[in-house]
Parts: structure tokens; sequence; C-alpha cells
């Protein structure tokens, strides 16, 4: 189902160490929002969607899968060169206390994932109005952390990540007409 390249969808760089910057940055990688719980949200809906829009779940996911990747590459290059009174200074003590260097699915104020992040009803429109949420959520957050941020090689990337955003919350809303409009026309048996 898919070809792996081994490389990120777009660079990742970092001007410095900056163990702060890392700690914000966690909320994408596990939190409500993050970009886990959006790949695991559209693979598992594209089984109860009409085939015309299963590949786009797919596709978006399987991105999202890629954004992860971006957001754990950021991470790890903000903390690598860390010491532990800087992680301890970014309030990191209680990760590094759980899991070492080690990234961790959790939101930046140390929650742990959970799958009541995946939201799935069941009904087309539904999920594809929660997955829009989803991605203006995500929007908005990536715009937060640009906000927060004075690491002009992260902002770069983040930029990348905040406009995907809006591409695939555009392509919802394409999806969300397609069904409407089918859904309006008469059905003759």
């Amino acid at each position: 189902m898919w070809v792996y390249e081994k490389k990120l969808q777009y660079p990742v760089r970092v001007s410095q160490c900056n163990p702060r910057l890392a700690k914000y940055l966690i909320e994408q990688y596990g939190g409500a929002d993050g970009e886990l719980a959006a790949a695991l949200r559209y693979l598992n809906q594209r089984y109860t969607i009409p085939d015309r829009i299963a590949g786009l779940l797919t596709d978006i996911g399987t991105e999202e899968f890629g954004h992860l990747e971006m957001i754990a590459t950021m991470v790890y290059k903000l903390t690598k060169d860390a010491t532990l009174e800087q992680l301890r200074e970014a309030g990191l003590s209680d990760h590094v206390a759980d899991h070492g260097p080690a990234l961790f699915y959790h939101n930046a104020a140390g929650a742990p994932f959970t799958a009541t992040y995946i939201q799935a009803k069941g009904d087309p429109i539904t999920d594809l109005y929660e997955d829009i949420a989803a991605e203006e959520k995500a929007r908005a957050t990536y715009q937060w952390l640009i906000d927060m941020s004075d690491d002009p090689d992260v902002n770069d990337a983040l930029r990348f990540l905040r406009e995907r955003e809006v591409v695939h919350s555009q392509r919802f809303r394409e999806a969300v007409e397609i069904l409407k409009q089918e859904r309006e026309q008469p059905h003759i048996f």
C-alpha cells in the first residue's frame, strides 16, 4: 500500500538547541490535534466512506504520517545536544524521567496520547466535517507555534506544515460538496 522514500516530505533544519520549543512541538506529535491523531483518524474513517472519497482519506492520512516524521525530527534536533539542566528548565523533567531521550506520544502538557482523540461516526459527511475541524485546529496550532518560535529554520518547516493543513481542509470541503450533491440527486429504482 505504501512506498516509503527515505527522506522527509520537506527539509527540517534547526538553528540551535532549544528544548523549550521542542516541548511545544510535542503537541503536534502526540496531542489531540496533532499528526498522529489525524493520520489514524483518516485511515480509520476510510472504511466507512464512499469509495469515491476513500482514496482522499488514504492520501491525506498517509501524508500526516510524513508530517509526524517531520515533527519528530524537529523535536530530536532541538533536544539532541541539550543538557539535563536545559531539559529541566524547559519543563521536560517528567518526560526525561519516564522516557529518557526517546520521543513519546503525549501532548505539550505531558498527557499521553489516547484513542479518544480519534473520531469516527460512520456518517461520511459528519466524519468529513470532523476532519475539516481537525485540520483547522492543526493549522491554528502551527500558527501559534510559529508565533512562539524565534528559530527561522524551524519556522520554515512549520509554515510548510501549516499550509498543508489548509490544503487538507480544502480537499475535505470539496469532498463534502461531492457527497452533498450525490445525496441531493434523485434516486430512481
